[in-house]
């Protein structure tokens, strides 16, 4: 069996033989705590930057004097919330959330732990990864509001810190032919991605064989992986949803 036919069957094994919802409750709020505050400092900082360079380069390539500066602003503001803040935060989120999953799991396969959990009679699948799972569904989006925020102050405090745009310009750039759906359309893109990367990060760990340095490869295709199925699954969003 191919290893994509392979990966469904796994995803269908979440939802087999599950636990008391109040067993599934504890963990999650777990997985949420892990997932979400151990992350908050890299996408923090990574989205500020993000912001801060984007309006800058994009002030560098407007030179034109007919152009209007709060014209950086709306640039700013439609590739933070439309890409900048929840593509490039879940790929962010897949180097350090997704490697954590991969190697937990992997690390309890072949430390036989979860061996004990079948002899028990628990799935251990649906066990261990269907809270990783819906934390990632629920904290992702809240990460990617925390980004779109910052990315849009940090290009504002660039912005002006370097002369190339005013406070006034820059809030009514922010404000100029605003969409409301695209906020959804990133919301709705995030829960996919988070999706993916947990999904797929549990996949490679959970069906790790070997020793220390397999669950280390296990990893670094969870990594791979996750990042190829976001820019896959990115194109296909964006064309069923904004065209």
């Amino acid at each position: 069996m191919s290893r994509i036919g392979r990966y469904f069957i796994f995803l269908g094994s979440l939802f087999r033989n599950r636990e008391k919802l109040g067993v599934y409750l504890k963990l999650i709020l777990g997985e949420c705590n892990s997932i979400g505050v151990g992350s908050v400092f890299i996408v923090a900082l990574v989205a500020s930057f993000i912001g801060a360079v984007t309006c800058v380069q994009t002030a560098y390539n407007l030179s034109n004097p007919f152009v209007p500066k709060n014209i950086i602003a709306l640039i700013v503001r439609d590739s933070t919330i439309l890409e900048l803040a929840p593509t490039i935060t879940c790929i962010v989120l897949a180097g350090k959330v997704g490697s954590n999953i991969a190697g937990e799991l992997g690390t309890m396969r072949i430390t036989e732990q979860i061996d004990a959990l079948e002899v028990m009679g628990i799935n251990s699948s649906s066990y261990l990864i269907l809270p990783k799972v819906i934390a990632s569904m629920l904290m992702f989006p809240l990460l990617v509001i925390l980004a779109g925020f910052l990315s849009i102050l940090g290009g504002y405090i660039a912005g002006v810190l370097a002369g190339v745009i005013s406070p006034e310009e820059y809030v009514s750039g922010l404000r100029y032919d605003y969409k409301p759906f695209g906020v959804a359309f990133a919301l709705i893109k995030t829960t996919a991605f988070a999706f993916l990367v947990s999904t797929i990060s549990a996949f490679q760990g959970y069906n790790v064989s070997g020793g220390a340095l397999e669950v280390g490869s296990a990893s670094t295709s969870a990594v791979t992986n996750s990042c190829i199925a976001i820019v896959a699954a990115d194109f296909i969003l964006t064309q069923l949803l904004l065209t």
